[in-house]
C-alpha cells in the first residue's frame, strides 16, 4: 500500500539515522567485506527512496534493507563476473549461504563486528577508530577530533585496517570464551570512547549526543551478557551512573551546569541504584580493575545527598588505588581536584601545579580550569584570570567555551 512521498523520505531517514549501522554489521556478516557492505547499504537505501514512497513503509524495515543490500551486491558481482570468473563464483556462494546465514540465531551483529574490529592482529590505534567509524557511524573529523589527530591520518588508518581485515581472512564473529580476556581491553576502550563521545563530545555545539551514550551502554549491557567479568561490569556501572546526571547537566539554554550545582531530583535513581548494584558487584568479585574503580568514584558522588555531603576522603582513597593500578596525569588532576576538597584549595593548586610544571597537562584546557578556580577559591584574582584565559585558548566545546567566560566574567576587570 502507497504513501506519502514526503512522509516515506522522512521514514527512509529515520530509519537510517536508527538502523543503518545494524543494517551495517549485518551485511558485512552476510557480504564478508567491509566495502562490499557499505556499497551495499548504500544501494538498499537508494532503492527505499525509490520503494517506499510507492509500495509503503515495510513492516520491518531492517529486514527489508538486508535483503535489498544482499540483493543488490549480488547483482553487482553478477555484472562484474563478465570481467572476473571469480566473482561469478562468490555471487553464487553468497546467493546459498545468505538465506541460512540470515536465520541463525547469533549475538548482535554489531557485538561481531566490534570484536572484529579489535582484533589483536590491528593496530590498536586502527581497532578505536575502525569501530567508532563502522559500528558507531562517527565521521572521521569526529574521531580525528577524539583523537587529536587529523582527518586525513584516521582515514588512511581506517582503510589500512579494512585491508589488513581482507587481506588476513579475519573472521567476522565473537571468538571463543577463552580467547576474549586477551581482546576484552581493546573492546571496552572502544566502548567507553563511544560513550564519552556522547556524554561530553569532543568538539562542537552541543554538550551531549544523547543517541551515542544509548549505544555504548546497549553494547555494555550486550559483552556483560556474554562475559560477565568485573571490568565488563565496571564499564557499563561506569557509563550508567555518568548517564544518571546526562539531563541535569545543562540548564534550560544549554548552558553547562556544575556538578555541585546540578538539581539532584533530577538525576535517574534508577540508573544510580543499577549503577551502584554493578559497583558492588564487581569490587566484590576481588579482579577488578581502572573501570570498576573509576565507577566506584562516580557512585560516591551520586549516592550523596548533596554536595556538602560528599565522602572527599573517599574519593582520594579510591583515587589513591586507582593511580596504582593505571597512573595518569589526567586521573592524578582528578585526585588534585579531590585532595582540594578534602584538604583545601592551596592543597590541590600544589598538585596541579607539579603536574603543570612536568608539561604533561600543558594543552588540556580542563587543567588550566581546575588551577583558575583553585585560586579563585584562594581570592588570588589576577592569577585566576590568566588561568581562565588560557584555559578558554584551548577549549573546544562550545558550552564548556561559555561556561569559562563566564567564570571569567564574574571576576570583573
Amino acid at each position: 500500500m502507497g504513501c506519502g512521498g514526503q512522509s516515506a523520505t522522512a521514514a527512509v531517514e529515520t530509519v537510517y539515522r536508527a538502523e543503518s549501522r545494524r543494517v551495517l554489521a549485518t551485511l558485512i556478516r552476510l557480504l564478508g567485506d567491509f566495502d562490499r557492505a557499505e556499497e551495499a547499504l548504500h544501494d538498499a537505501f537508494a532503492a527505499a527512496l525509490q520503494q517506499w514512497p510507492r509500495d509503503g513503509v515495510p513492516g520491518n524495515p531492517r529486514a527489508w534493507l538486508v535483503s535489498a543490500g544482499r540483493f543488490k551486491a549480488i547483482d553487482a558481482l553478477r555484472r562484474r563476473a563478465r570481467f572476473d570468473a571469480s566473482l561469478r563464483l562468490l555471487a553464487e556462494q553468497l546467493e546459498g549461504e545468505a538465506h541460512e546465514a540470515e536465520l541463525d540465531e547469533v549475538e548482535d551483529d554489531r557485538l561481531r563486528l566490534i570484536f572484529t574490529c579489535c582484533h589483536p592482529a590491528l593496530p590498536a590505534d586502527a581497532r578505536v577508530a575502525l569501530t567508532l567509524r563502522e559500528v558507531c557511524d562517527l565521521t572521521t573529523e569526529e574521531i580525528a577530533r577524539a583523537f587529536l589527530a587529523a582527518p586525513a591520518t584516521i582515514a588512511q588508518r581506517i582503510v589500512r585496517a579494512k585491508a589488513r581485515i581482507r587481506d588476513a581472512r579475519i573472521p567476522y564473529r565473537v571468538p571463543e570464551r577463552e580467547e576474549l580476556p586477551a581482546r576484552l581491553d581493546s573492546v571496552l576502550r572502544v566502548i567507553y570512547l563511544v560513550f564519552n563521545e556522547g556524554y561530553s563530545a569532543s568538539a562542537g555545539a552541543s554538550l551531549t549526543r544523547a543517541d551515542l551514550c544509548a549505544e555504548a551502554i546497549r553494547l555494555g549491557r550486550l559483552l556483560l551478557e556474554l562475559l560477565p567479568d568485573a571490568e565488563v561490569m565496571g564499564l557499563l556501572a561506569l557509563m550508567l551512573l555518568h548517564d544518571a546526571r546526562r539531563a541535569a547537566r545543562t540548564d534550560a539554554a544549554g548552558e553547562l551546569v556544575r556538578l555541585e550545582d546540578q538539581d539532584r531530583g533530577a538525576w535517574d535513581r534508577r540508573l544510580i541504584a543499577e549503577g551502584s548494584m554493578l559497583v558492588r558487584r564487581a569490587l566484590a568479585s576481588r579482579d577488578f580493575g581502572p573501570y570498576a574503580l573509576q565507577a566506584a568514584i562516580v557512585a560516591v558522588h551520586a549516592e550523596a545527598p548533596s554536595a556538602e555531603q560528599t565522602d572527599w576522603a573517599q574519593i582520594v582513597r579510591l583515587y589513591d588505588v586507582l593511580l596504582g593500578l593505571e597512573p595518569s596525569p589526567v586521573v592524578e588532576l582528578n585526585r588534585a581536584v579531590a585532595v582540594a576538597m578534602r584538604d583545601g584549595p592551596a592543597a590541590g593548586l600544589r598538585l596541579v601545579d607539579d603536574l603543570l610544571a612536568r608539561g604533561e597537562l600543558r594543552d588540556y584546557h580542563l587543567s588550566h580550569a581546575a588551577r583558575a578556580d583553585l585560586l579563585r577559591r584562594l581570592a588570588r584574582i589576577d592569577e585566576a584570570r590568566i588561568a581562565y584565559r588560557v584555559a578558554l585558548q584551548l577549549v573546544r566545546l562550545e558550552p564548556e567555551r561559555r561556561f569559562l567566560q563566564q567564570r571569567l566574567d564574574e571576576l570583573g576587570d
